[in-house]
């Protein structure tokens, strides 16, 4: 599996590396993304794939363990509009975003074609159990390894890491929220040894319907926050006021860093 890996690191750095805010954000499409993906599961090789959008670096500039935990993913993708436009203002443009709940559509759709097996981990027991039923009936090609919800203890983790392992899935979806997401798999993923482990945030929400994502076009023009924003004010307003304004200041300082 080493030499596998060092096999798949040498493919992904044939690929640009953008720097935005000291994190190393790989510049590939959405198909770039999922050959590499394949190519990774094939040779049974370990990707950690790390996402960033605006909230999560502002949360990584607050909390240096978590920005070490996502700097430790073997690739990272811009899963915020906002970060690919922040890149295009200092003139080191992202092609496209890799949302990560496009990738992982993704990578169920391409299952289907060459028998995926998947873990999930994450969200509440319902939703875990719903995103698994959803899966048998829309990607019958892949399977359902193993599942867990995300609910656990510190003292839970070992048990959890080792059952991952013994499913040995080729990909193990972890749907839980930051930091405990980034955390979980900087400190298992050589204890599990799964191709791909991809944090997908609450990304099981809206696969079993409990969270409605926002529609094409504003997802196109940057705006999923909004609508979240209409579906939760109470809960999402102050998230939104407080990551939002820290970003664009993050943003403008780098813009006259680099003048």
């Amino acid at each position: 599996m080493i030499e596998a890996t060092r096999s798949i690191a040498e493919e992904a750095a044939r690929f640009p590396t953008v720097h935005l805010f000291d994190i190393p954000i790989k510049a590939m499409t959405m198909h770039q993304s999922l050959d590499l993906i394949h190519q990774a599961i094939t040779m049974r090789a370990s990707l950690h794939i790390g996402v960033v959008n605006a909230a999560k670096v502002v949360n990584m500039v607050r909390n240096p363990l978590l920005g070490k935990d996502v700097r430790s993913s073997d690739v990272i993708f811009a899963d915020g509009a906002s970060v690919v436009w922040a890149s295009r203002l200092l003139k080191c443009p992202l092609p496209e975003r890799v949302a990560g709940i496009d990738l992982m559509m993704g990578m169920l759709a391409r299952g289907t074609e060459y028998g995926y097996s998947v873990y999930l981990l994450g969200a509440t027991e319902e939703v875990n159990r719903t995103v698994a039923e959803r899966i048998a009936v829309d990607y019958p090609g892949v399977v359902v390894a193993g599942r867990r919800n995300g609910y656990f203890s510190n003292d839970e983790q070992e048990a959890i890491a080792n059952d991952i392992a013994q499913a040995n899935p080729d990909i193990l979806l972890v749907a839980i929220t930051s930091p405990k997401k980034e955390q979980f798999l900087a400190r298992w993923s050589d204890r599990i040894q799964v191709p791909i482990c991809h944090g997908v945030g609450g990304s099981f929400d809206v696969y079993a319907g409990k969270v409605k994502r926002a529609p094409l076009a504003w997802q196109r023009s940057g705006l999923e926050w909004l609508y979240r924003l209409f579906q939760e004010p109470r809960r999402m307003w102050k998230r939104y006021l407080v990551t939002n304004s820290l970003f664009c200041w993050l943003v403008l300082k780098e813009f006259f860093r680099r003048v």
